[in-house]
């Protein structure tokens, strides 16, 4: 399989993307090889990762590079398609026999990249994965991104049930859905995890094909249970289909949403618009919390003076910090092992704490962030389909945790209204 899709890669689907012009052209260029979701469902967040990368690959440039030598991203579009995965890390390290290596964004394109990244012996850091390593154990991966803690799983999904907690009346049942892929699987076990805890009876509780395109028979049977709470776990496509399904439907709810990606791009906030309102969802950055720091700031001015330009996300608070800190951090790791060595970069990742711009970072078990930081906002007061309206914080209403709440809850969720 891997043959034919080296084929294939040679050929117009799949490109090769070089890197920005080296810093010093006489010396040979430190390459640095990923996936990156440019085509497909992902893309609307890939895209502007990449970006974010791009900058730190120009601005380390401009400063004389890593260890006296140029920087370039090799990078390959994997459409999305988590098959496409191993091919492509194959093709880095045993074709184009890069330097390093870092994931592409999200759960789905990082596990499969594993086993390869495993057998070649790398040092692994990975972007937005959700306990993908409680599958492999693998003792040279760290996932950058804030779920984490002891129990990653549960971290995802948290921040839906604390805000579950202090609801009036009482919810007491709950509909789960999600696609049957790595990330929703993760994320719904988590769920599992979390609902034992209380008292919560589950009324409804599947799974559907990741090639899923019509909701509305799934979103109906959710709605005949009359659940109290509905916890999705979806990727931005379904989570677009759901949310229109809701609303064709006429869902009610106390809560409505939790795991549902997509919902942090400014091009599907403004392409639903005042279809948001109500939805309880997770998110990782916000310039209202206090992780907006000068830093983070200072690095969005300069990703949303490229962005537009570039066609991709003009506000870039969800994937651009992270991904131009997970870069920091391999940059301040080669720096401070002062070679590529990959066993004494494995050892540095482990013990350090790095300073980035979506703040301080510090590795823990199994190579997740020794404490999580997901928060779970609301959708409040979205009158139109206008871009601007969503740099106002107010319309994304941070509720928990409580050193970042910036607002209350609104109850309870109706599609139909």
């Amino acid at each position: 399989m891997i043959s034919r899709w080296l084929s294939g890669a040679l050929g117009a689907a799949m490109i090769l993307f070089a890197g920005s012009m080296p810093a010093r052209a006489d010396e040979k260029p430190i390459t640095i090889g990923f996936g990156m979701a440019l085509t497909g469902g992902l893309a609307s967040n890939g895209k502007p990762a990449l970006l974010a990368m791009q900058i730190w690959e120009e601005e380390i440039n401009s400063k004389g590079g890593l260890l006296g030598r140029p920087v370039k991203l090799v990078f390959y579009d994997d459409q999305s398609n988590p098959s496409n995965v191993p091919g492509i890390y194959t093709k880095l390290l045993d074709v184009d026999k890069v330097d390093l290596v870092v994931s592409g964004y999200a759960t789905n394109m990082v596990a499969p990249a594993m086993p390869v990244i495993m057998q070649h012996k790398r040092t692994f850091l990975s972007l937005l994965g959700l306990a993908v390593n409680s599958e492999f154990n693998y003792p040279n991966y760290f996932s950058f991104g804030p779920t984490g803690g002891p129990k990653p799983k549960q971290s995802f999904g948290r921040g839906f049930f604390e805000v579950a907690k202090g609801l009036n009346p009482k919810p007491k049942t709950i509909a789960i859905v999600g696609a049957d892929a790595e990330f929703a699987r993760n994320a719904l076990e988590g769920v599992h995890e979390i609902i034992k805890e209380g008292d919560l009876k589950i009324v409804y509780d599947k799974t559907y094909p990741p090639s899923t395109a019509d909701f509305t028979p799934i979103i109906r049977a959710i709605a005949a249970t009359k659940p109290d709470l509905v916890f999705v776990a979806s990727y931005p496509p379904d989570s677009v289909g759901i949310i229109l399904a809701a609303h064709e439907v006429g869902l009610k709810a106390q809560l409505f949403g939790g795991g549902m990606v997509g919902l942090q791009s400014t091009a599907i906030k403004v392409k639903l618009g005042p279809l948001l309102n109500g939805i309880v969802d997770y998110d990782f950055w916000l310039p209202a919390s206090k992780f907006a720091t000068p830093e983070a700031l200072d690095f969005l001015k300069r990703y949303q003076a490229k962005a537009a330009s570039e066609g991709v996300d003009p506000l870039g608070y969800y994937l651009p910090p992270f991904a131009y800190s997970y870069m920091q951090v391999l940059q301040q790791t080669v720096e401070a092992v002062k070679s590529l060595d990959q066993a004494k970069m494995a050892d540095y990742l482990r013990k350090s704490t790095f300073n980035t711009v979506a703040g301080p970072v510090k590795f823990g078990a199994g190579g997740e962030w020794e404490e999580a930081r997901v928060m779970e906002v609301q959708f409040q007061g979205v009158k139109s389909n206008d871009l601007d309206q969503f740099r106002d914080p107010k319309t994304e209403v941070i509720l928990w945790p409580p050193s970042l709440k910036t607002g209350d809850v609104v109850t309870p969720y109706d599609a139909g209204k």
